[in-house]
């Protein structure tokens, strides 16, 4: 296997930057730049994970954040960077100016089209882009991304074609630098997938259904709406829980390959602001105990998917996972087990802020690997 970038810290870390030279005008403010090793990143899109992409690379030594486009004001840019009412203040400082954000004293150009061919990724050098609208979920859609200067797309939602999709942790080593336009899959199979192959690798699934139970997001309903394609989907999230349709467990197989037609599974949509939540009830290939079970999460959530998967014993609830930064926690007291080959587990996973993180992890790896191929 391809070896892991480091993940990302929450936490701060200065940057390595030289002096740039203040805008007319600004003579009184002092603007450094990024790190001139650090991967050359931007994003397309700043609502809820294109915010949270910006402030995890904003702290990060290994990614610098080159360009952002969004089509608000760089002054709302930065009120909407700053304050977050579920991950709370940004820890650090931002501004709005006139050519961007000065993000803890580094100013990030930003743009403002909604035309992919006219965002100025050559002219900033942004090379690795989080593809993040929701609007560009193809091959196809995104070629004026790379006639505009994007080396590499990352989509942070399933791709609607069938580019690649690869779950840091999970199928990495799939990456090959011929790859431009690849999908970091949703948020539930990045919550989903390191519980899955860990339990595959060492018991075998032979079935599964898989149910989240996921917090509201922005696609929801504030107040009784019309959704005509999806009439339950329509109601206000705020008010009720709402079964829906996932994807999910399905797409699983595609950075699993051996759980190919053996997982599907749905969605229970409640109201709570952010974490979710995935059961697995399946059948296994070999008997085991669900003490086993926990051994063998534990034993890899310590070794090699550290930072991936992850392993708690504790009683805890949904908002202690909050700013969780690991795709995917085992909670070793909620599952249960009825034989020695049937069993549901369950796994905790922040769908805002552990998913972020894996989509900056996954900028990062492709750099990696391209560089090599380069080097």
């Amino acid at each position: 296997m391809v070896m892991k970038v480091a993940l990302l810290l929450t936490s701060a870390s200065a940057f390595m930057s030289s002096l740039h030279a203040p805008r007319p005008g600004s003579a009184q403010r002092t603007v450094k730049v990024g790190p001139s090793m650090a991967v050359a990143g931007g994003i397309n899109g700043f609502g809820r994970i294109g915010r949270l992409v910006a402030r995890i690379i904003s702290k990060s030594p290994e990614i610098d954040l080159k360009l952002v486009n969004s089509g608000a004001a760089n002054e709302y840019m930065a009120y909407q960077m700053k304050y977050d009412s579920i991950h709370g203040r940004y820890p650090g400082t931002i501004e709005g100016v006139d050519d961007g954000l000065l993000i803890d004293g580094v100013l990030v150009p930003t743009s403002h089209t909604r035309d992919p061919s006219q965002i100025p990724f050559t002219d900033f050098g942004a090379e690795y882009v989080c593809e993040s609208t929701g609007a560009f979920l193809t091959a196809e859609k995104v070629e004026p991304h790379f006639g505009a200067g994007a080396k590499k797309i990352v989509f942070s939602a399933p791709a609607k074609d069938d580019s690649p999709t690869v779950v840091m942790g999970v199928n990495e080593e799939t990456y090959d630098p011929t790859m431009k336009a690849v999908s970091c899959a949703s948020c539930t199979t990045n919550g989903l997938a390191p519980m899955v192959k860990a339990i595959n690798d060492k018991f075998g699934i032979e079935e599964g259904l898989m149910t989240t139970v996921h917090a509201m997001t922005a696609t929801q309903k504030v107040v009784d709406a019309s959704s005509n394609k999806d009439w339950r989907g329509g109601r206000c999230a705020s008010g009720n829980i709402i079964p829906s349709s996932t994807g999910a467990a399905k797409a699983v197989a595609k950075v699993i390959p051996e759980v190919k037609g053996k997982l599907t599974g749905m969605a229970f949509r409640v109201p709570t602001a952010d974490v979710s939540v995935v059961d697995l009830t399946c059948k296994l290939a070999t008997e085991t105990t669900y003490e086993e079970i926990c051994a063998e999460i534990q034993r890899r959530a310590d070794g090699d998917m550290k930072g991936i998967l992850g392993y708690c014993d504790e009683p805890l609830v949904s908002t202690d996972f909050e700013t969780e930064p690991t795709s995917s926690i085992f909670d070793a007291g909620a599952g249960i087990m009825l034989s020695p080959k049937f069993v549901k587990v369950v796994a905790w996973y922040d769908n805002e802020w552990g998913y972020s993180n894996r989509v900056v992890d996954l900028m990062c790896h492709m750099a990696a690997v391209d560089a090599k191929v380069t080097a």
